[in-house]
């Protein structure tokens, strides 16, 4: 039965493979498109563009979307009768065993999964005729839009097998034409001054080839250029190119004539030239709705020249929402400061729609009237959040999280919001939970003492973050308790930079259940019992049961008096002692930091695009100054915890490029290290981990490293790690997406501690032989608001093994499975 259910499966999957199954008699499917130029094949996309069929998209070499297409039939059933018909037997054979009710709803499912193999797939491109002769004209357009007026194009359809059909496109370019000259007519004195003064700027150039792009080009900055200038009426309607080509085809004389105004008088359209305009007013409507247009404001108040207004009482402080708008009374009209002002309240997030609107002033055609109308947000807004989870540290993990917003808090449109979480969960420790609160206001400017808030202009967009935290975990690890506190400033320094200055990112990280620790932290007390074994052996060894710490500590006591403990054994020992110091000590963590990011990606769906981020922060620097307090480690202290010191780096780039057909190679690089000083341990927290679903996907997470160490303590932690990543992202069908994937880096130790052996230390260039390469494919599937992810992982090379470090454990069996949200970078 089995073999006859995979001959089965087997059979159909073979099937959805035949690219041709559903192409008609005497058509042809589509595998190529060719273009060639003068003699030489082009690939650029621009030319791809222009045609009007393409292959089916194809990933990995395959038509991946055709097949599954192919696994259903066009011509299938569409109704319950139309079923019953096509598949009689069936039909009645279920009607017959259990009832017609079973037999209908049989027949909806084959007929909906056969409608969602279609819907999902992609039919086969079949070859038109109509569509061919219309790309030959995009083509011909195309090169005569270059300057290629007397350009010939053609093509040529070719049998390449059965049911298979390509298409050649021929393209002869001939001689282009090129500007001969250019002359300039504008009627309005002060357009022809403004002009003029930019002249040189200009995108037409005598000597250079035609092209149409640089008509359109020199088009929008003559727009630009007149309304940053104070020529609101100005538009592209009053642009007028006459080419003359008729003497000779290769000299394009250009004539450049820019109208006169066209203004309505008595029903009657007139000429007049156009003025600079200036902005004498300003109304602000701070709670505009589009159903109370015509209602009247019954609160107004002046400040600056702007006039704010409000149909009750105004909430907003003129001052402070003033600062988000940059056009100023007697001001030249600037689109420039139009889009700022737009794009500033925009980013206030206090307002649903944003609107500015002009309008000239009665008896004076030199003045305009800016009115900026905002609709705002609901004042309270509630968010509801739940996750259900699983990871290789907790079998199941369901956590939820309930938050408060609140908009324009102190009527200076700040954002308060006040968040609660909680979450459950299984592991191999048994049932635990976490509890959380936190509270955020994002003020929008920046709040700084001896006018250092002048130092970002506010087109930056400056903003300003408290935040405050407690987290209590109960049965996760050492039971952290943990209280944070945060001074963030933030600002862009133009569309494509940001940059944040963490001023205090302070955390206080507190240790509830120390006594857990051999519970978590089981290779080490392997470890102890293996001295143990070695050194007392009429002592029998405590279980490593919960309530059982004073035992195993009392046994580690007697190991390190026992004048058996060889001196190998001795360092072991006093390891593991400093590791349980290290690892169950509370810190306090007052850091500093500075973030540069550069993100050049144009909008959600800019699948092209380059990322990068530098980090750089200081913990425990100014504390340490202040404070003459040390511990029994010669470690500085506040209140006898232990203050955290180190600097620590991080700089991340990511790559990515648009393949076409929504295939995308995506590419991360990931370099951090820290560095201690005064003796201080790194916090938990603060330190490098390497494996796990947005990682190194062959290894779980804390599996893998420091270095070339053998896997064996439950949490591996470096200080210097590096990671580097591709992904070649693609569609199989539909909404769902998959990939294939290569991962490489590992953690190192630099702290020099003697504490550390040496296969987890960085010994420069030579322990890049440590690097450790995972490989593995990947499955997702796109519900819009998030793409859930499942990626498979293998060990490709494992740097800890003695002898043979590639495809050892290469294999189904060793895979690592990896659960997430979202893409991993």
């Amino acid at each position: 039965m089995k073999k006859l259910s995979f001959y089965l499966l087997f059979t159909i999957l073979l099937s959805s493979c035949n690219t041709t199954k559903h192409v008609p008699v005497n058509e042809l499917l589509l595998t190529k498109n060719t273009i060639t130029v003068d003699n030489v094949e082009r690939n650029d996309e621009k030319l791809k563009e222009l045609l009007l069929q393409r292959t089916n998209a194809r990933a990995i070499g395959l038509p991946l979307s055709l097949y599954f297409y192919n696994l259903g039939n066009p011509k299938g059933s569409q109704d319950v009768d139309e079923w019953k018909k096509n598949h009689p037997k069936w039909y009645n054979t279920f009607k017959d065993i259990f009832s017609e009710k079973q037999s209908i709803a049989v027949a909806n499912s084959f007929i909906g999964l056969n409608q969602w193999y279609l819907n999902n797939g992609q039919a086969p491109e079949i070859i038109s005729d109509k569509k061919t002769k219309s790309t030959v004209n995009n083509l011909r357009m195309y090169f005569q839009t270059e300057g290629y007026f007397r350009a010939k194009v053609w093509s040529k359809k070719d049998t390449v097998g059965e049911k298979k059909g390509a298409i050649s496109y021929f393209v002869e370019k001939n001689k282009p034409s090129f500007l001969d000259s250019i002359k300039i007519n504008i009627r309005s004195q002060v357009l022809d001054s403004i002009y003029t003064r930019e002249k040189g700027n200009s995108f037409l150039k005598v000597g250079e080839q035609y092209k149409n792009q640089s008509f359109i080009n020199e088009a929008n900055r003559l727009v630009k250029l007149f309304r940053n200038n104070g020529v609101y009426h100005f538009n592209e309607n009053y642009i007028e190119f006459i080419n003359d080509t008729l003497k000779d085809y290769q000299k394009t004389k250009v004539e450049l004539g820019i109208l006169d105004r066209l203004v309505e008088q008595d029903g009657n359209y007139i000429s007049k030239p156009f003025k600079i305009q200036k902005i004498k007013n300003i109304n602000v409507y701070t709670d505009y709705t589009y159903n109370k247009r015509n209602v009247p404001y019954l609160d107004s108040i002046s400040y600056n020249g702007v006039t704010f207004f409000a149909h009750e009482k105004l909430r907003y402080n003129p001052k402070y929402l003033s600062q988000s708008v940059f056009i100023k009374p007697n001001q030249i009209y600037t689109d420039s400061l139009r889009n700022l002002t737009q794009s500033h309240l925009r980013a206030l997030r206090n307002f649903k729609s944003t609107s500015i609107r002009y309008s000239s002033l009665m008896n004076d055609d030199e003045g305009l009237e800016a009115n900026i109308f905002l609709t705002p947000r609901e004042k309270y807004t509630i968010g509801v959040e739940t996750e259900l989870s699983r990871s290789n540290i907790r079998n199941f993990d369901i956590s939820a999280k309930f938050s408060i917003t609140n908009r324009n808090t102190f009527k200076g449109s700040e954002i308060f919001k006040l968040s609660f979480s909680g979450g459950y969960f299984n592991s191999s420790n048994g049932p635990g939970y976490e509890i959380g609160t936190n509270a955020s206001l994002e003020v929008p400017r920046f709040m700084a003492p001896f006018g250092l808030h002048k130092l970002v202009p506010k087109r930056m967009q400056p903003r300003t973050i408290f935040s405050s935290g407690l987290n209590i975990q109960k049965n996760i690890a050492l039971d952290k308790q943990n209280i944070s506190l945060g001074v963030d400033y933030r600002w862009n320094f133009n569309r494509k930079k940001s940059i944040q200055l963490e001023l205090i990112n302070a955390q206080y990280v507190r240790n509830l259940n120390v006594s857990n620790y051999f519970n978590i932290y089981r290779s080490e007390y392997r470890s102890l019992i293996d001295i143990g074994k070695n050194t007392i052996p009429n002592i029998t060894p405590p279980e490593n049961i919960p309530g059982n710490f004073e035992a195993i500590t009392n046994y580690a006591i007697s190991i390190a008096s026992s004048p058996n403990l060889s001196a190998s054994d001795a360092t072991i020992l006093s390891n593991i002692i400093n590791r349980y110091i290290i690892v169950t000590s509370d810190f306090l963590i007052p850091e500093i930091a500075y973030a540069f990011t550069y993100n050049n990606q144009e909008n959600v769906k800019d699948k092209d695009f380059s990322y990068f981020r530098f980090r750089i922060a200081n913990s425990g620097n100014i504390m340490g100054l202040l404070s003459n307090q040390t511990n029994e480690n010669n470690q500085k202290t506040v209140f006898k915890i232990p203050v955290a010191q180190y600097f620590k780096t991080d700089i991340e780039y990511k790559k990515f490029w648009d393949l076409g057909q929504n295939n995308v190679i995506a590419h991360r690089t990931l370099l951090g290290a820290i560095i201690t000083y005064g003796n201080s341990a790194i916090p938990f927290s603060r330190s490098y981990f390497a494996g796990g679903s947005n990682d190194i996907r062959a290894w779980r997470t804390y599996e893998l490293g420091p270095g070339r160490r053998l896997p064996g303590l439950e949490y591996n932690i470096g200080s210097l790690k590096f990671l580097t990543s591709f992904e070649y992202r693609f569609d199989i069908a539909g909404s769902l997406k998959s990939a294939i994937f290569i991962d490489a880096g590992n953690i190192w130790d630099i702290t020099n501690s003697p504490l550390i052996d040496k296969e987890s230390r960085f010994s420069g260039l030579k322990s890049l032989t440590d690097i450790a390469v995972g490989t593995g494919f990947g499955v997702r599937y796109d519900f819009k608001f998030l793409i859930a992810r499942l990626d498979l992982g293998f060990k490709v090379r494992e740097p800890y093994l003695t002898d043979k470090r590639w495809f050892q454990n290469f294999g189904f069996s060793n895979a690592v499975y990896n659960i997430g949200i979202n893409y991993p970078f």
